[in-house]
């Protein structure tokens, strides 16, 4: 008899189940899986030729106000009058301010000039400091300033400069995005940010990314970030390291902090190159081997070419995309300096580190550290 109950007891609820609609869709958390789902979301994208985003209002500009007058002028107005801006040395310019609730889901853009030396910041909500603070070229996986092919899920950069981001960002009630032009001289931005209107969930965090930047570093550990507190993900890590010395130098273990670890992390990798995912020193056929693949990478090696170029330097990348690494009170992240003795001892290097650690949560955070100064962001 129990078990007939038991039966009956299942096949009502999948009765009930069946004639339940499925959730409406609000056009976040986009895959294959999902495009042909139809939502009240509404796209919307600012960039030079609209710098509001508003309906109706791209490709406006005058001959007058124009960046690219010169070029449109036998054309006029609708003609790419307008398709980057220039920011003055020592400029702050707003990018966009947008007002919610939505998200960000594609930012693309071209700087140009030294990419250490324009700062990226964005905004959530009504919030005085900014959660993501970092070099543009750092945030994009260029931190040593030149082009490399970056294929990931989150980010791409493309022939010649073109940088790409998918991190997907929502904001409840406005989104701002600065660029700073902490250089001597003025410099051009093409860029435009895709941007959807639409219901965010409540359980939605916000993205987060800080840089820092040590050279050299003392006493062989490197602090990736010591200051988030709160309830979250953290969900990737970009490295540009440069090497002092000569010999393998990735022997380091990656440590990770939460929820009130103290001596000894809750998670502890096993040397550099296994926490990006590759092995034996990125090596093949006794050179190291460049590789971008969605979740992990090496796509900047910069050997010595015998005059400037003399020390090596790489560029890598880690997302935790499907492995993000969730904290309910803090988290602090470190990475060991180590390399190799010739006597088979492990060597305390003071290399040449910078990084972006990317990690979702909810506001307010900790205000992070003051960025480095013009002279100790520049390359070395």
């Amino acid at each position: 008899m129990k078990k007939n109950v038991l039966i009956f007891l299942a096949s009502l609820a999948v009765f009930f189940c069946a004639g339940q609609k499925p959730a409406r869709f609000n056009g976040l958390d986009m895959n294959l899986g999902n495009l042909f789902r139809l939502s009240d979301a509404r796209t919307r994208s600012i960039g030079p030729e609209n710098l509001t985003g508003e309906p109706g209002k791209g490709g406006m500009a005058t001959l007058e106000n124009g960046s690219a007058r010169n070029n449109a002028r036998d054309l006029g107005q609708g003609w790419k009058v307008n398709p980057y801006v220039q920011i003055k040395a020592g400029e702050t310019f707003t990018m966009a301010d947008i007002s919610g609730p939505g998200a960000v889901q594609h930012i693309w853009m071209t700087p140009t000039g030294n990419w250490r030396f324009s700062i990226l910041r964005v905004y959530w909500d009504d919030e005085k400091e900014p959660s993501i603070e970092v070099p543009v070229g750092d945030f994009f996986g260029m931190g040593w300033g030149t082009y490399a092919k970056l294929t990931s899920l989150p980010v791409t950069v493309n022939p010649g400069s073109a940088f790409n981001s998918y991190w997907v960002m929502p904001f409840r009630k406005k989104c701002r995005i600065t660029m700073e032009n902490i250089n001597n001289e003025p410099m051009t931005l093409f860029y435009q940010i895709d941007y959807t209107l639409t219901e965010v969930p409540a359980d939605a965090a916000y993205l987060h990314a800080q840089f820092r930047r040590k050279n050299p570093v003392e006493g062989g550990i490197y602090t990736l970030v010591d200051s988030i507190e709160g309830k979250g993900q953290y969900v990737g890590t970009y490295l540009a390291w440069g090497v002092h010395n000569t010999g393998w130098w990735g022997e380091g273990e990656i440590k990770f902090f939460m929820d009130g670890d103290t001596r000894f992390p809750t998670i502890n990798g096993t040397g550099t190159e296994d926490y990006f995912c590759g092995s034996y020193d990125f090596e093949v056929d006794k050179r190291y081997q460049e590789f971008s693949t969605p979740y992990a990478g090496l796509p900047q090696v910069i050997r010595p070419d015998g005059l400037y170029n003399s020390q090596q330097r790489f560029g890598m990348y880690r997302w935790h995309i499907m492995d993000p690494i969730r904290f309910e009170k803090n988290l602090k992240v470190t990475i060991q300096d180590l390399g190799w003795r010739d006597n088979g001892t492990y060597l305390v290097q003071k290399s040449d580190i910078s990084s972006v650690v990317f990690w979702y949560q909810a506001d307010p955070h900790r205000p992070f550290p003051k960025l480095p100064s013009k002279e100790d962001l520049e390359y070395k």
